[in-house]
């Protein structure tokens, strides 16, 4: 079936897993947000505990996804994850560390006589919630404001040096913090997190005190993310961008008002990015008017609007003959779908692979519904069983 498909087929394909990779990890990061107001919520001990334990059993998901996002995206496209995770290390490190805490802390957070004591290991859950959106976020912009970074294929032929990408910048990554744009989306990022943490607590957490602390976050983290996001993509649609000119034989060049250009070729993208605004928004809404009522329900409109507006910002980076990571140093260096993905038949070989992610999908939400099926209140933490 996938061996009859062409080389650009195939790429656009695993482009599209990629970009719906990336919507599901954005939205599963309501873990890293929710981490960041345990103290915020939760004023008692008991109620941290009800925090914590609420956003624990969804941390695996978080974790799983972001590593099979990072492996499809090195098996599908392996220029990229060489020029990024071997030039911007930093950055990397810096979303990667925290994840690391984040499992340390989750694993000995409530064992008999623990040294650190829990204070130590929410600690870690805060900066794995903060600095890993934030980093991750102004990563995901540089797809649009572009790296310090060239690419020789001839360095092949040269055994002294056969590196294809050279980082070009001292910083390794760490300029990219310089850009207001991609501090803007790791911004974004991270309040979109903490929205989605507290719309996640209230669907998940029986608790008087705690829910009337939500609506009051809810508000306090919709109007920063708001106005970060927007910031953002009224930048992205009137900035230039790359584009690759087919007709001159694959170079690249400068093309004004190209992401908002993209939009308008890619109706079916529009519709994405237009619905998934609009349900963020209305899932921020409806609790908002009302939360006791609508408060628990909210995620469950948030959540898939996340997925689409992720889902169409990585198409109007990658689709419409435009480089998903442009260089700043050399824009002939920008990577493309086309020029930096794996062979015909490691892709056609990944493609039958990618035909279970389905049943992966329905496990997750089989698992989801079972631990989701009864909200954790004060009693389930004082039985005695497993808590984090």
């Amino acid at each position: 079936m996938f061996e009859t498909l062409s080389l650009g087929a195939l790429q656009s394909y695993w482009w599209i897993i990629i970009s719906l990779l990336g919507g599901v990890l954005v939205f599963l990061m309501f873990v890293q947000g929710g981490q960041t107001m345990i103290y915020t919520l939760g004023k008692t001990e008991r109620q941290r505990k009800m925090i914590v334990n609420a956003l624990g059993r969804k941390w695996e998901f978080t974790f799983t996804t972001l590593v099979t996002f990072g492996g499809a995206f090195f098996a599908s496209f392996p220029l990229f994850y060489s020029t990024s995770f071997g030039g911007a290390y930093w950055v990397w490190m810096g979303i990667l560390f925290p994840f690391i805490l984040q499992a340390v802390a989750y694993e000995y957070r409530s064992k008999p006589n623990n040294l650190l004591g829990p204070r130590t290991y929410e600690i870690f859950l805060f900066i794995n919630g903060a600095l890993g959106t934030l980093l991750l976020g102004a990563a995901v912009s540089t797809f649009f404001t572009g790296s310090l970074f060239s690419v020789n294929k001839l360095n092949l032929v040269n055994l002294a040096d056969p590196a294809i990408s050279r980082w070009e910048g001292p910083a390794y990554g760490l300029e990219a913090v310089l850009n207001w744009r991609n501090v803007a989306l790791g911004l974004a990022v991270l309040f979109l997190s903490r929205v989605l943490g507290v719309l996640y607590i209230a669907n998940s957490v029986s608790d008087e005190d705690i829910h009337r602390r939500l609506r009051k976050q809810l508000l306090a983290n919709s109007v920063p993310f708001l106005v970060f996001f927007l910031a953002w993509l009224i930048a992205l649609m009137v900035m230039p961008g790359l584009g690759v000119n087919n007709i001159q034989g694959n170079t690249i060049g400068w093309e004004p008002y190209k992401y908002f250009r993209n939009l308008m070729d890619m109706p079916l993208v529009t519709v994405c990015l237009a619905g998934g605004i609009i349900a963020v928004l209305t899932g921020i809404g409806f609790p908002l008017f009302d939360f006791l009522k609508n408060g628990s329900k909210g995620i469950w409109l948030a959540g898939p609007g996340t997925i689409l507006t992720v889902f169409a910002l990585f198409c109007l980076a990658g689709f419409n003959n435009t480089p998903f990571y442009p260089s700043t140093w050399d824009i002939q260096s920008s990577l493309t779908i086309n020029n930096s993905s794996s062979s015909h038949y490691t892709l056609t070989a990944m493609s039958y692979v990618s035909l279970i992610i389905p049943l992966v999908l329905v496990y997750i939400w089989y698992s989801w519904r079972s631990i989701n099926r009864k909200k954790i209140d004060a009693a389930e933490m004082e039985s005695g069983e497993h808590t984090y």
